[in-house]
């Protein structure tokens, strides 16, 4: 990883969705919450266009999808949805714009890689993109012109930002191991081979080039490796579903300078520990590893287990504050 890529994450951050549907008290929350490291909010509560998949679909080139009662299906041309999934963007971009003014530092936006859009996205014949491998590719070239002229708006209205993309995959163990189901759902669609998947997220990847990108899933058994492998800076992840029979990948990740993204704050309403509790699993990971502790506060961004879209506004707001003071204590007290 280069010096750039290094300077370029905070201690903590948020994953992506927050609860509600006001842009501007969202960029308030989270521009108050992370000094260090805010991140372009979603708010899927405003319905179809502002969830992950129609915001994403939204942003697509010379593809465009409308919503049907099965989910987001590939058409001919751009209608209402795709139109209110672009105006809400805008929307989030302008209160973003307010309110970082002057700001310089990491900011991270979010948008759904190529093989779980792909999972998501129909065809005019009702099934995955994921069931054609010509519309695969075509996908993933949409996306990443579409991300291309997204973060260069992004850094037109924060100039002083030095932008991570987070690129969102929770399908992607899915669509390794074929268990993404037909529309039927009476089949799963056949594995899509590993080189396939990595050659894809690798062209998503470079789109943000001399950038660092993160890709985040909140699902078992994340394929660190691959996503290393693909170029991904960074991993997000539920620290909650590792196993030690991820130590080893843990391991060689961060040996090989990869950031971890860990998710260690709930992201639904309960109890919170203090905040050196909270960060517990990180140190006991760390001594099972052998890692120094002085790497961890430059190897591990804490961040909720997964969008906090669920949660109530309070306590969506107190978790966020919960995960600077957690990455305060790992920074503080690394043993």
């Amino acid at each position: 990883m280069s010096e750039e890529t290094q300077f370029s994450f905070g201690a903590a951050t948020g994953v992506g969705s927050l609860p509600g549907e006001d842009a501007r008290e969202a960029a308030k929350t989270v521009t108050g919450s992370f000094e260090d490291f805010p991140f372009l909010p979603e708010l899927p509560a405003r319905g179809p266009g502002a969830d992950m998949i129609g915001r994403t679909a939204g942003m697509l080139v010379e593809l465009y999808a409308r919503v049907e009662p099965s989910g987001w299906r590939l058409g001919d041309r751009p209608g209402r949805d795709t139109r209110r999934a672009s105006s809400w963007l805008g929307e989030d971009l302008d209160a973003l714009e307010e309110f970082t003014q002057g700001y310089e530092g990491p900011l991270k936006v979010q948008a759904v890689g190529p093989w779980t859009l792909a999972a998501a996205l129909e065809l005019r014949n009702g099934e995955a993109v994921l069931s054609d491998p010509g519309a695969c590719r075509d996908l993933a070239a949409s996306l990443t012109e579409g991300l291309r002229l997204h973060l260069a708006e992004v850094r037109r209205r924060v100039p002083g930002a030095h932008l991570v993309l987070q690129l969102d995959e929770p399908s992607l163990t899915a669509v390794l191991r074929g268990q993404v189901r037909t529309a039927s759902g009476y089949r799963t669609h056949r594995a899509v081979d590993r080189q396939l998947v990595e050659a894809a997220l690798r062209d998503v990847v470079r789109v943000h080039d001399g950038g660092p990108v993160v890709v985040h899933s909140c699902a078992p058994d994340v394929p660190f490796a691959l996503l290393r492998r693909a170029g991904a800076d960074a991993v997000s992840f539920d620290f909650s579903l590792l196993t030690e029979r991820d130590d080893d990948v843990i391991g060689e990740a961060v040996e090989g300078g990869t950031r971890l993204f860990a998710g260690v704050v709930p992201g639904t309403d309960g109890p919170l520990s203090d905040p050196p509790g909270s960060v517990m699993g990180v140190r006991t990971l760390w001594r099972r590893l052998g890692l120094s502790p002085e790497l961890l506060a430059e190897a591990v961004t804490v961040t909720p287990a997964c969008g906090l879209a669920g949660a109530s506004p309070e306590y969506a707001r107190r978790a966020l504050a919960h995960c600077v003071r957690a990455a305060r204590s790992l920074a503080d007290n690394p043993e």
